[in-house]
């Protein structure tokens, strides 16, 4: 049976509380919350979905899976009193933003690390999450860690831990450009006069259908542009206009500069 700790508390710790409990991951006897926070630990008891302790609890030593759900700014300080109470053999999952495995360890003095990158539409358990595990990590605790993560969407196993730079611009940023696509459709459509109700059923359905070919078709994705761009018709206008500003080389370097950012704000 899994005895989980999640350290930190907010959206995305809840998050995954919830859905180890509603896939029978753990019990709520066997899932710790982990908040140094007292009005907090109050709103967490509250909630009834698992045991709220602090941060040096040593009941977190009998866990076998301990979550660092905590801001990176947080951690360095956290550190100091959590590395006391962490098993030796236990899996240390983090999904902090920017800090690598080899900074986790020297912190906890642990070596079992896995660092994945979850994004928001875990939220309704439609999240996409990479993952990379410490090179002495046994094939049974990656397999472990992947059930998890899988509890809130798709999961993804990458062998090179540099590679999370490029999942965090691409799918981790991801879901805002997506919205950011969306919100100029359905303003493009009220400014040809279009309420603003029907633009976005358009736009949605228009988008979730879009997906839903792609997903189940058999065609590439030029194929499926081209099935839908008719010589001469409106969608080649459209699509003319795109490739006259350079869209989708704007689209690259977009990425291309979300990956250098999360190079920069990497906590080594």
């Amino acid at each position: 049976m899994n005895k989980i700790a999640i350290i930190g508390c907010g959206n995305m710790g809840l998050i995954y509380a919830n859905s180890f409990l509603r896939y029978k991951i753990v019990t709520k006897e066997n899932l710790l919350l982990v908040e140094k926070n007292t009005d907090r630990q109050q709103s967490l008891s509250a909630m009834n979905i698992g045991k709220v302790v602090t941060t040096d609890d040593a009941a977190i030593m009998n866990c076998n899976i301990v979550i660092l759900a905590v801001k990176p700014q947080d951690f360095k300080e956290l550190s100091q009193s959590l590395k006391n109470v962490i098993n030796p053999t236990c899996v240390v999952l983090s999904i902090m933003a920017g800090t690598e495995m080899s900074f986790i360890q020297s912190a906890l003095n642990h070596q079992f690390i896995v660092r994945a990158m979850p994004n928001l539409p875990v939220e309704i358990s439609m999240g996409m999450t990479a993952f990379c595990a410490s090179d002495n990590l046994p094939h049974d605790k990656i397999m472990l860690v992947e059930n998890l993560l899988s509890t809130t969407g798709r999961t993804l196993y990458l062998k090179e831990e540099k590679q999370l730079n490029a999942v965090t611009a691409l799918s981790g940023s991801g879901p805002a450009y997506f919205f950011y696509f969306m919100k100029h459709l359905v303003d493009a459509g009220v400014k040809m006069g279009l309420d603003e109700h029907v633009s976005n059923i358009l736009a949605k359905q228009t988008m979730l259908g879009a997906f839903h070919l792609i997903n189940n078709g058999q065609k590439t994705l030029d194929e499926y542009i081209t099935s839908v761009a008719s010589k001469g018709g409106t969608t080649e206008a459209a699509l003319k206009t795109f490739n006259e500003h350079d869209m989708g080389e704007v689209i690259i370097k977009a990425l291309q500069n979300a990956e250098s950012r999360a190079e920069e704000l990497s906590i080594k």
